[in-house]
């Protein structure tokens, strides 16, 4: 509605201007209409069209290839097409920047922040997802300040057309992107947004996951889940023999994992992680007992890890996400002390084990300490989001005295799917008042009311993020 009422109003100052018999023939030849905002996109150097989808609700959604130097310390040397998609509603609304930090969205749809200030949305593939992928990848160029670059050089090629206020966002790994974004490039944003974002300063410290699963809900809850878990792994040898089957079935196999039985013990080991990310302490009653058909027990098992994710299939296209974890991100390296007397496996679920072997990795213990101290020290009009049983909350950015304008808030009982909707009434109107404030369109809210969402809900547009199996953000 507040979109048809723009339109009508600016079709009305044009009628009533052509209207008023005051015009010469030379003024009205000058009112010509704009060029196409297709067309605008597309002028910008390096930027080509995949397809235009249809939308709703007066927007347009472009799916495009921009080129991006390998290597932005060599911006004249080799090149890669990486997708981005514009979900364009004006030029005269601020932008959204959003990443999830892995793959590309194919469809329309809007992050929370662009459903709050009712803004233009451009998305970014991370490099490396297929197909934003150089060939052949040098994985030496896959690191954070290149990623950064990556959203810099975006941002730069498209304010020539939205130049308005732009904000920056997205949800756990995507939250992480948003935020070494920022990092790398301090200016580049009006403000940012990131959702449950995890924050590994130390990646040989994880004693913070131990105290996370000792406390997380309620105690009937753990000792649930804990108690199932245990179970599964007792009847290991009813498992693995069903997830051959399955894998030869489905044309799965298990080069990197070894075999089916340490395919089992990667997925099975993260059960309780997994249920936590992704579920409720009032959900645990869904949760099978120990007493449970081995049929049950297996149906659940894939509904909360995913047998999938123990094979080669579910593994390899998220080999960028593993390469960045096992060089600079940092992993959580636990193991529930609880499975010590039925793992076969120790220290099998770490970044190696999920990265082919022909591709090196070493550790650089320096990057997340940098980001760590910025964001203490130095960040600005930044919002974290987390959600206080989320495991990958366990280890969250936190603010120091130095920065400024920005805020740090817990989503009560909520688990990897926390955002601003799920905070307690005044942390979310606190939330919402600041991000409506970055992107310059505060003025829309009453004086004296709560600030909302400046779009009504729309199910085709205002999809959630699909979600991740097995450890990873």
């Amino acid at each position: 509605m507040r979109r048809t009422i723009r339109w009508l109003l600016s079709l009305a100052m044009v009628a009533g201007t052509v209207g008023a018999g005051s015009l010469t023939a030379g003024a009205a030849t000058a009112a010509e209409p704009r060029e196409d905002i297709k067309d605008r996109i597309l002028a910008v150097p390096g930027m080509s069209l995949i397809e235009e989808q249809p939308t709703d609700d007066g927007y347009r959604f472009f799916l495009l290839n921009y080129e991006q130097p390998v290597d932005h310390r060599k911006p004249d040397g080799k090149t890669f097409q990486q997708r981005i998609s514009i979900l364009h509603t004006s030029e005269t609304r601020p932008t959204v920047f959003f990443t999830s930090g892995y793959g590309l969205r194919e469809e329309p749809a809007r992050s929370e922040p662009t459903q709050l200030v009712d803004g233009n949305q451009v998305s970014m593939e991370y490099r490396y997802f297929t197909p934003s992928r150089p060939d052949p990848a040098d994985w030496n160029k896959l690191d954070i300040w290149q990623a950064a670059s990556d959203q810099h050089r975006i941002t730069t090629a498209l304010r020539s057309i939205y130049d308005q206020k732009w904000i920056s966002t997205g949800g756990s790994k995507g939250g992480m992107t948003a935020t070494y974004y920022r990092r790398f490039y301090p200016k580049d944003m009006d403000g940012t947004v990131a959702y449950v974002a995890p924050n590994d300063v130390n990646n040989k410290e994880d004693s913070a996951y131990e105290e996370f699963f000792r406390n997380v809900g309620s105690k009937e809850c753990r000792d649930r889940l804990n108690g199932v878990q245990h179970e599964i792994f007792e009847r290991r040898e009813e498992f693995v023999p069903r997830i051959e089957e399955w894998a030869e079935k489905e044309g799965h196999t298990f080069e990197l994992a070894g075999d089916a039985d340490r395919a089992f013990e990667i997925v099975a080991q993260d059960l309780v992680w997994g249920y936590w990310q992704y579920h409720l302490d009032a959900d645990c009653g869904e949760v099978p007992s120990r007493d449970a058909s081995t049929d049950e027990l297996y149906t659940w098992a894939n509904e909360i890890g995913g047998w999938e994710a123990g094979t080669d299939q579910g593994m390899l296209p998220y080999t960028p996400y593993y390469y960045q974890a096992g060089t600079q991100l940092g992993s959580p390296d636990y193991e529930d002390p609880l499975l010590d007397d039925v793992r076969k496996y120790p220290g099998i679920n770490v970044p190696r084990t999920y990265v082919p072997r022909d591709i090196p990795m070493s550790f650089d213990k320096k990057a997340m300490k940098d980001i760590d101290k910025w964001v203490r020290k130095d960040a600005s009009e930044m919002l974290f989001v987390n959600g206080e049983n989320d495991p990958w909350s366990a280890e969250p950015f936190r603010l120091g005295p130095g920065t400024e304008d920005s805020y740090l808030y817990t989503a009560p009982d909520q688990n990897h799917g926390a955002n601003i909707a799920k905070l307690s009434a005044d942390d979310r109107e606190s939330a919402t008042r600041a991000l409506l404030r970055w992107a310059g369109v505060d003025q829309e809210v009453r004086p004296g009311a709560v600030p909302k969402r400046l779009t009504q809900h729309n199910p085709a547009l205002d999809k959630p993020q699909e979600r991740s199996m097995t450890l990873r953000p």
